[in-house]
């Protein structure tokens, strides 16, 4: 069996939909309602991340179906008085499945440091939800070099607070600040060598660990990318709020 092979029976892989502040309470249960109804798979894991407030209702429409629910952000804090959060349990009690943690959003916009994304991580972690750690560049990084030295520092904050373990059964996300939201894309050469970097610093159990590629993901653009020998999945933003082609790219990462 060739290293393809082996991954697919060592990974299932996961399609993230990043909804972000979009959508009403009506389109957002009707989107969840069109995605529960057509997507089924043996092979391939999908799940949707609504913003907060709309958690309950989408949480109903995926109920019976195969889709997952994540959430986009989490606090760093189990209670308290910390106005406007919203903590693991409080996720967990609307049958949260992931959540993401260090979206290079809430990195950019609202200053999160990597040593708040390690406390949320842990944070999720410790009441059963699955963190999605999202790691990347921007653009000067980039040109100056530092990718990878920049990612080794978003992980390495992560380790530091959870142990190296933590991570096995977590998923890591690269999303270059450059290609997200832009129309710009990784080619599937640059999204697999710091994919391959990112298992080669997850120790031995790197290969049971789900890796996504994520920024400007869409029906066109996927089945390349997932013909990377490092990339599980997809963590997908603007295309996972039009259901056919969300549906399009998890039938992709099927085949």
């Amino acid at each position: 069996m060739d290293d393809r092979g082996v991954r697919r029976v060592m990974r299932r892989p996961l399609v993230v939909g990043n909804w972000k502040m979009n959508g009403t309470r009506r389109s957002s249960i009707e989107l969840a309602e069109m995605i529960a109804k057509n997507f089924s798979s043996s092979s391939v894991e999908c799940a949707v991340c609504p913003p907060a407030i709309f958690l309950s209702d989408v949480a109903s429409a995926l109920v019976g179906s195969e889709v997952c629910l994540g959430a986009q952000a989490v606090s760093q804090f189990e209670q308290g008085a910390y106005t406007g959060e919203v903590s693991a349990d409080m996720l967990a009690d609307f049958s949260c499945a992931y959540v993401l943690v260090g979206h290079s959003e809430r990195r950019a916009c609202f200053g999160e440091t990597s040593n708040q994304v390690a406390a949320k991580f842990v944070a999720a972690q410790s009441k059963g939800l699955t963190p999605i750690l999202c790691v990347g560049e921007t653009l000067a990084e980039r040109r100056g070099d530092r990718a990878l030295e920049v990612i080794a520092e978003q992980l390495g904050a992560v380790v530091d607070a959870a142990g190296l373990k933590a991570l096995s059964s977590a998923v890591v996300a690269y999303e270059p600040v450059w290609a997200i939201g832009t129309g710009e894309v990784a080619s599937p050469a640059q999204a697999q060598e710091i994919l391959a970097f990112i298992r080669a610093r997850l120790g031995e159990n790197a290969k049971a660990v789900r890796l996504l590629y994520g920024g400007s993901v869409n029906a066109e653009n996927a089945a390349q990318l997932f013909g990377q020998q490092d990339i599980d999945g997809a963590l997908v933003g603007g295309a996972s709020l039009q259901a056919e082609q969300f549906l399009t790219i998890c039938r992709l990462a099927e085949a």
